[in-house]
């Protein structure tokens, strides 16, 4: 998992980026199509188009780091282009990346009464 410090910004860019694109066409993306500051420290996470692999883009403040995640088996949970850059919470990130739908992740049973 990727060490996410509080009060960090994660957005998702819908539709499909090519997954050939590296750490400076990445940056070239956040910049002109999405229209955000790739040095400030948010987290812009790309699916490509078959949905089994993203990549994440992160400056730190040192320096430009780019994650990348593929799903053995499933796909990840994407927005609809129309919606634009959309921005989630470091927890659903985390749910994502384990495979999980971010948008309603199921609570695990509990039991209502001891013994």
């Amino acid at each position: 998992m990727i060490p996410v410090p509080s009060g960090v910004r994660v957005w998702l860019a819908s539709g499909v980026t090519d997954m050939r694109k590296g750490m400076n066409s990445l940056t070239t993306m956040v910049q002109g199509g999405l229209g955000r500051d790739p040095h400030g420290g948010d987290l812009f996470v790309f699916r490509g188009r078959a949905g089994h692999s993203v990549k994440v883009l992160w400056y730190d403040g040192l320096g430009c780091s780019l994650y990348i995640k593929r799903l053995e088996r499933g796909r990840f949970i994407w927005p609809s282009p129309a919606d634009g850059v959309v921005s989630i919470s470091p927890g659903q990130l985390g749910y994502m990346l384990e495979g999980i739908d971010w948008r309603h992740p199921q609570k695990t049973w509990r039991p209502t009464a001891a013994g």
